[in-house]
């Protein structure tokens, strides 16, 4: 690599990141994650000023992956606390005078899912004794007391206005895709199953209204998700919307008469607001991107008509906005940094489209499909202005989730190296509604695996200039499977693949993960190793490791929980006893990475992995395999 290139990356590794915003209850501050100094830490953002004030002082985690939340009385933010990044995280306490403690410890993964208002309560998620429940923390006595005791993960419990009720939502029906809402007492007593839907699709709470007396809800009875109102005491449903897009509910708006809700189209992310008495809705008036609004118990709302909003787009970096529901205007709170870039020097994304069968023309060497149904599969492609320019095609994680057009800072950099980036929305990604998402149920290594290879195809035939003998495949935990597959499944297209993160043997990760990943992720997906034995068997990208025939580079870290690094070494093993060496005039390289687990936002972490991806590439895209 050349210094000028090791220079870009070190600045791209080194761009500021804003992360879980989240405004205190008074309405006149706005916590944050913010890596401005060069490492994460805690931030406060006075909204009338702009004024920037650090909390912390390395008490945070490196790793912003866990969200953070105000204290009832505003004076301290919780946050998550792990051991280099193994996300078995306890919850602390930042004062506003910089002092740290210890708020709920227990063994596992412990998250926080709710504050209450009464300044006495919080609601944690731990997987403490196996599945994920609902733990009740009382901050006055330090006690924690488990309140659900579900064979099903336990997800987005909120408090109610007055600390003396919870919504929750898990499935105790005999329909493992079902999820239905529960209200409950606040000790868990007397769970009351709302029956929102119909079973087999999913409801989940958002918030409670602020006297208690309804619910703002989700749910994808009909397909595409849909938001709505629970009126307790009537037990009635009101609905939002015209049922055209995937829509999900975000919160109740300062004083209750007012709905917010994302929507998806295409690959944007676009705020909608509600009001509750008429059901009118209205997109808010924003640039086209992404717009967010954090995870947990995030604050919104800053007064009655000013809502803090996070917006990104391909070529625009994540900034605050403060937004106001009346006048339609907006303020930048937190602009973004760009150090030496411009955004015009970041490469635009372009939306495409194209039908897919989940079958390419490429031949299958691991497992034949005949053609499945055809769907129409959205795509984002990234232009280098190499001419010709070699091609890597990323699928997403997940593997529920989706590529839209915020910022890709891995996409970005990976054409500063002069790579052309394809992304695919594969089936199974989110944003069409339940019955996509459903096409990857008993079917990991399959169609989806088909639309990422037909879509590579499709790129290679659309733009004539891209270098069919340069194609490279990368991805990270779902992603990283699809790394490790691709290779696998449809050698005869790749020149080179990098999997980060990812799943090798199916069985194993069953056995080794957490156990609501083993339940909500695997048995959800595939059922059981002793149910489908040959599902797992035939879908594991180890079972088939004499199919690759391009150079690889391995990459995990050593810290993982979520798809442990014995999904690696399994993989190292078994090319080993092929007799292929490892190392870089070897066959494959292999990489483990200290103090870190599922990924990493860590500026020096990020320069890491992005230093062996781009010396990878650069020495291996060709296809050629070294010792071989």
């Amino acid at each position: 690599m050349s210094d000028s290139d090791e220079s870009v990356l070190e600045e791209l590794a080194g761009l500021p990141t804003i992360a879980h915003p989240t405004v205190s209850p008074s309405g006149d501050e706005v916590a944050c994650y913010y890596d401005v100094t060069g490492r994460n830490e805690l931030h406060v953002v006075d909204v009338e000023s702009g004024d920037l004030e650090r909390w912390s002082d390395g008490e945070v985690p490196r790793n912003a992956r866990w969200y953070v939340a105000w204290g009832a009385d505003g004076d301290r933010v919780f946050f998550h606390l792990d051991d280099a990044g193994d996300e078995q995280n306890d919850i602390y306490a930042l004062s506003r005078d910089g002092s740290t403690e210890a708020v709920v410890e227990m063994d596992g993964q412990v998250v926080l899912q709710d504050v209450g208002e009464d300044g006495e309560t919080l609601l944690v998620g731990s997987n403490r004794d196996g599945q994920l429940n609902v733990y009740r923390h009382d901050l006055s006595s330090g006690e924690t007391t488990k309140i659900t005791d579900y064979e099903r993960a336990v997800w987005e419990a909120h408090l109610s206005p007055d600390s003396d009720r919870i919504a929750y939502a898990t499935n105790e029906t005999d329909d493992f895709d079902n999820r239905d809402v529960y209200v409950a007492n606040a000790d868990g007593s007397d769970p009351r199953n709302l029956e929102i839907g119909e079973i087999g699709a999913e409801a989940t709470p958002a918030d409670w209204g602020p006297d208690g007396e309804w619910l703002l809800v989700g749910d994808n009875t009909t397909d595409l998700g849909r938001v709505g109102v629970y009126d307790l005491e009537a037990e009635d449903l009101t609905w939002y919307g015209d049922g055209e897009y995937d829509e999900q509910p975000i919160a109740v708006l300062s004083g209750g008469d007012r709905l917010l809700a994302t929507r998806s189209r295409n690959a944007d992310t676009v705020p909608v607001v509600y009001d509750r008495e008429t059901g009118a809705g209205r997109e808010l008036d924003l640039p086209e991107g992404v717009t967010s609004f954090g995870m947990g118990p995030t604050g919104i709302s800053i007064d009655e008509d000013r809502i803090l909003l996070e917006h990104t787009s391909p070529t625009r970096r994540p900034e605050l906005l403060v937004y106001d529901l009346e006048s339609d205007e907006y303020e930048t709170l937190l602009e973004a940094e760009y150090g030496p870039f411009d955004p015009d020097d970041f490469a635009d994304a372009e939306y495409l489209t194209f039908h897919s069968d989940g079958v390419p023309e490429t031949p299958a060497r691991a497992v034949d499909h005949e053609p499945y149904d055809e769907f129409e599969i959205g795509a984002l492609f990234y232009d280098s202005g190499e001419r010709p320019s070699p091609l890597i095609v990323t699928p997403h994680g997940g593997p529920r989730s989706r590529d839209d057009t915020s910022f890709d800072l891995y996409a970005q950099t990976l054409v500063s190296q002069g790579f052309s980036v394809l992304q695919v929305n594969y089936r199974g990604s989110t944003g069409r509604g339940r019955e996509f998402v459903e096409e990857l149920l008993d079917d990991w290594g399959g169609a989806e695996q088909g639309d990422v290879a037909t879509a590579v195809e499709y790129a290679l035939e659309r733009y004539d200039w891209l270098d069919e003998d340069r194609v490279v495949v990368f991805g990270g935990s779902y992603g990283g499977y699809s790394a490790y597959w691709q290779l696998v499944q449809y050698p005869d297209l790749y020149d080179a693949g990098i999997a980060w993160i990812g799943l090798t043997d199916l069985e194993e990760m069953y056995e080794t993960t957490m156990d609501h990943y083993r339940i909500e992720l695997m048995e959800k997906y595939l059922g059981t190793p002793e149910g489908n034995p040959d599902l797992y068997e035939d879908r594991s990208p180890l079972t088939h490791v004499e199919n690759l025939d391009a150079p690889i580079c391995v990459v995990h870290g050593v810290n993982d929980r979520r798809v442990p690094v014995s999904q690696a070494r399994l993989f190292r093993e078994a090319l080993e006893a092929r007799g292929l060496e490892v190392g870089e005039t070897g066959a494959f390289e292999y990489h483990e990475l200290g103090e870190e687990g599922h990924a990493s936002s860590d500026q020096t972490q990020k320069l890491r992995l992005f230093r062996l991806l781009t010396d990878f590439l650069e020495r291996r895209a060709d296809g050629e395999q070294a010792g071989a």
